[in-house]
């Protein structure tokens, strides 16, 4: 039997305005509310809404055997509430039906494991406190931001209770081995992996409506052969991949939804297939190696590590001089500030720093208010300058906050 596990990335973040240095010390409002929210209607109309509809529609068809699970970020939670409180509504029926699990992430889509281990678990604990609140539920596995993964981050992750982690399937992870089994991550005792399956999951993501590639069109049934294929040779076939797929990165003309809608029936007449939810496999399997991922791996661009977000020096830059503000803004205890803060550290904000313009250029183009990077550079450092000042403000104004405390103002 292979257990066809899909996973879907729920993500949008607060994109900052154009902050031009006139603004410094004069306007702290740095994220384009009128952006945002169109932006979020936009998706919604495209993707978010008649997606769910579409899980909703084959979970009902197939009686309850299609699952799916979603890792919906923190900020995209609270964009849906505030812009569109009808699509939280429809991620919230399909959860009630119990065919749908919801993962774990940071609250704010971020690196902070790569800077702060104290600042990644308080945004993994808010997220599963929203988690709770919104969907009833405590998920059981945990997927990083763009899942960046090592066996640090599965060490840290098992002492906080999860049962699986999720990673990507990279080759120079797997050497000759296969991604369609669990395995255990080096150094943990009860943590399972699940690895993406990229081949299987990026056809459907990236090469759907590729004209020129080989298997164009793809069809439901096509694909299923391709899983039937997986029987024998792997337990669970883990497709991974940004929910925006459906819809706003295959638009709905290119035939994405029905080939969705087809895929569950084609996938399950094979009686040895079945679709499973992350914490159904990790239940369900046994790992059946140590996995040892010693450096940092990504689902990210071709080469799949971090060059996306910190491949050159504004990246490092605007990440580093962020993180180092840490200390002073949780000091200060002032909810505005902590938010700005936590809000600069999404990914995306990086992201669209990146110089990398040949195999993936378009997609870190993708929704991108800036022309060119350095000009999200200068807008980020802008910003950071701004956020200084009214930082050192609320030291000025509180001198208690000085003992014992080494903000860093410049």
């Amino acid at each position: 039997m292979v257990a066809v596990c899909f996973y879907f990335q729920v993500h949008q973040p607060y994109r900052m305005r154009k902050y031009p240095v006139f603004d410094i010390g004069k306007n702290s409002h740095y994220f384009d509310n009128e952006k945002n929210y169109a932006i979020m209607r936009k998706v919604a109309d495209k993707c978010y809404l008649p997606a769910n509809q579409a899980v909703m529609d084959m979970i009902k068809s197939t009686g309850g055997r299609f699952k799916a699970s979603y890792s919906i970020s923190g900020v995209a939670l609270d964009q849906f509430e505030e812009y569109c409180p009808e699509v939280l509504e429809s991620f919230q029926r399909l959860v009630e039906t119990g065919c749908v699990e919801i993962l774990d992430e940071t609250y704010y889509h971020s690196m902070a494991f790569l800077y702060s281990r104290k600042e990644f678990r308080r945004q993994v604990a808010l997220h599963r406190k929203k988690v709770k609140e919104l969907f009833g539920c405590k998920p059981e596995v945990f997927r990083n931001t763009e899942l960046v993964y090592n066996n640090q981050l599965a060490h840290t992750v098992e002492e906080m209770g999860y049962k699986g982690v999720i990673a990507e399937g990279a080759d120079r992870v797997l050497g000759w081995r296969s991604p369609n089994f669990l395995y255990r991550p080096k150094g943990t005792t009860g943590l399972k992996l699940l690895l993406k399956n990229y081949k299987l999951s990026d056809d459907i993501a990236f090469r759907f409506s590729e004209r020129s590639w080989k298997e164009w069109p793809l069809t439901a049934d096509k694909f299923a052969v391709w899983v039937n294929a997986i029987n024998g040779n792997g337990t669970n076939v883990d497709l991974f991949m940004d929910y925006e797929t459906f819809g706003e990165h295959q638009w709905e003309s290119t035939g994405i939804f029905n080939f969705i809608r087809y895929l569950p029936g084609e996938i399950l007449k094979n009686p040895d297939n079945c679709f499973q939810t992350p914490s159904e496999v990790v239940a369900s399997y046994e790992p059946v190696a140590e996995l040892d991922v010693p450096h940092i791996v990504s689902w990210a661009d071709v080469e799949r590590d971090l060059s996306a977000w910190l491949g050159n020096s504004m990246q490092k830059s605007s990440a580093e001089n962020l993180y180092k503000l840490e200390d002073a803004v949780m000091s200060t205890k002032d909810k505005n500030l902590i938010e700005d803060w936590r809000r600069l550290q999404t990914a995306d904000h990086l992201y669209y720093m990146c110089t990398k313009w040949f195999n993936d250029g378009d997609v870190h183009k993708y929704f991108n208010v800036y022309d060119r990077p350095h000009d999200s550079f200068i807008a980020f450092m802008n910003v950071l300058t701004d956020f200084r000042i009214r930082l050192k403000k609320a030291f000025e104004a509180n001198p208690a906050l000085m003992q014992g405390a080494t903000p860093v103002f410049n």
